[in-house]
């Protein structure tokens, strides 16, 4: 008389629900994580209640110091126009986004400046700050 139930339990574990709950997670975190790209030098941003993602191409950045970086470059003010204008002669009219990084205890005038630079080479100018929470 056979006894042995035709039914066994198997004690395997299948890991493939598991890889896909994994996949899921990694895509979920990319797609809600920040898409700014952080600036090589040091400036203390100021904060804002709106803040929106801008895909930066090109980058200018002004430290507490005065310094400036263009992509993250050291580059003299005097020398801002002419290779910010090589940098956007590549792009269509209107696509050209400049980004400043400015640092918040810099003077006005500073950011203007620059800002006015990028203008008049019909580029879109936005500032980057932090959002408050």
């Amino acid at each position: 008389m056979n006894l042995r139930s035709k039914n066994r339990i198997s004690a395997e574990f299948s890991m493939s629900s598991m890889t896909d709950i994994i996949f899921l997670l990694l895509i979920f975190f990319m797609l809600t994580s920040n898409f700014v790209t952080p600036s090589g030098l040091p400036v203390s941003l100021p904060s804002s209640k709106t803040s929106a993602i801008v895909m930066q191409k090109i980058s200018i950045t002004i430290t507490s110091d005065l310094r400036y970086a263009l992509n993250d470059q050291p580059v003299a003010m005097e020398d801002i126009e002419p290779q910010l204008a090589a940098l956007l002669q590549g792009t269509q009219e209107g696509e050209g986004v400049v980004v400043l990084h400015v640092d918040k205890s810099v003077p006005v005038e500073h950011l203007a400046r620059v800002a006015g630079i990028a203008s008049n080479l019909n580029a879109k100018v936005t500032l980057a700050t932090l959002p408050t929470e």
